[in-house]
């Protein structure tokens, strides 16, 4: 009996232990879920870059051009030269018909031959009248008149001449001659073709400095200065590089296409030939840097944009208040809140408390900062 009563004293007490141990238990698992570490995927703020490539492609063409044209009128007779034929200076390229010039040539002639004569025939009429007036044979106004006519017949006679001059240029016109050493480049007239003085007919490209013309937009001119150095590539060999320098900027937009021309001096290289394609490369300084962000980095608290930074000395996450400036397809960009070095938490955001421990889980993708309206750079780094 009494041993009955003492083990029915003792299980109250029992109890009040198990019951503790329990709740000991209770507060162990509650601590150890408490320290459990979330992993985490995030991205590194790359260093921004302080500039930018333009790139515009044009053709190899020469710094001078001439298109040649007859200085008279006439059917063409001759074409002596074709495209892509290397012309020296003093060569015959076009003739025109010849005969009628020819015919002026000789009506000059005639007329300075015929001035002469009369200047022969005043000029002794003015002789007897100096002799006569030295005797006192005749009055003083027949030598004035002899004089006169004398001085008349040697300004026809001048006259004569310059015309037959003029007459022998005329007929000198009638070969279209290369000025310059170069190549031919176009031809807009052939044999057969009646041509008025100063139409084209034979367009040569003058040997010496080539260039590359390219169009640049309106919001890119402000870039192109002259004499700002530049890269050229050439399509028909990627080896193929030099240093060019703008020389001439349009003062004026193209009425339709609305674009600046901008021509590239290029040094003298024998590979680089009229017409190839080129393509030219500037740097331009970035005025705006924008951070580009995936969509799912960025979370909103008390209706402020933020992203989740990693402290990588403490494992521990920080909410970060960031200004956007524009979503696009492949993420969110960023004006402010974010810098080179930053560790962005990429995903999961919705379980980030302030100074929740984390692990960096796999590989970090390196987010580049880009110019306004550009795509971000991003690659894999361990």
């Amino acid at each position: 009996m009494s041993l009955s009563r003492s083990i029915l004293r003792k299980l109250p007490v029992a109890g009040l232990i198990v019951a503790t141990l329990g709740l000991a238990g209770c507060s162990q698992e509650k601590a150890e879920v408490k320290d459990i570490i979330r992993p985490v995927k995030v991205v590194e703020i790359a260093q921004a870059h302080d500039t930018r490539t333009l790139s515009y492609s044009g053709s190899v063409r020469a710094r001078t051009e001439s298109a040649l044209a007859f200085r008279v009128n006439g059917k063409i007779t001759e074409r002596l030269v074709d495209i892509g034929q290397h012309v020296a200076s003093g060569d015959v390229l076009a003739r025109i018909d010849p005969i009628d010039y020819d015919l002026s040539v000789k009506s000059a002639q005639a007329a300075v031959d015929a001035a002469e004569r009369q200047v022969e025939t005043v000029e002794l009429a003015r002789k007897r009248a100096e002799q006569l007036f030295a005797k006192n044979f005749a009055p003083k106004s027949q030598l004035e008149q002899a004089t006169l006519s004398y001085d008349q017949a040697v300004a026809t006679r001048d006259s004569a001449r310059s015309s037959l001059d003029q007459a022998k240029n005329q007929a000198g016109y009638t070969d279209l001659k290369a000025d310059r050493d170069g190549i031919v480049t176009a031809v807009s007239a052939d044999v057969g073709q009646v041509v008025g003085s100063g139409t084209p007919v034979v367009t040569v490209a003058v040997d010496g400095e080539k260039e590359v013309l390219i169009a640049v937009p309106e919001m890119e001119i402000a870039e192109f200065k002259p004499g700002k150095i530049v890269k050229a590539g050439f399509w028909s060999d990627d080896a193929l590089t030099l240093e060019g320098k703008v020389r001439e900027v349009a003062g004026s937009a193209d009425p339709q296409s609305r674009t600046f021309a901008v021509r590239v001096s290029l040094p003298n290289d024998p590979r680089v030939l009229l017409g190839m394609t080129a393509s030219i490369e500037a740097s331009a300084a970035n005025e705006r840097q924008l951070v580009s962000i995936p969509l799912s980095a960025l979370a909103k608290q008390d209706s402020q944009s933020i992203v989740w930074t990693v402290d990588r000395g403490a494992d521990t996450v920080h909410a970060r208040p960031v200004k956007v400036a524009k979503f696009a397809a492949d993420g969110v960009r960023v004006a402010e809140g974010l810098q080179p070095g930053d560790v962005v938490v990429a995903a999961g955001t919705q379980f980030m408390t302030e100074n929740l421990k984390v692990k960096l889980a796999g590989d970090t993708v390196l987010q580049s900062a880009s110019a306004a309206g550009d795509d971000s750079d991003t690659r894999q780094v361990r």
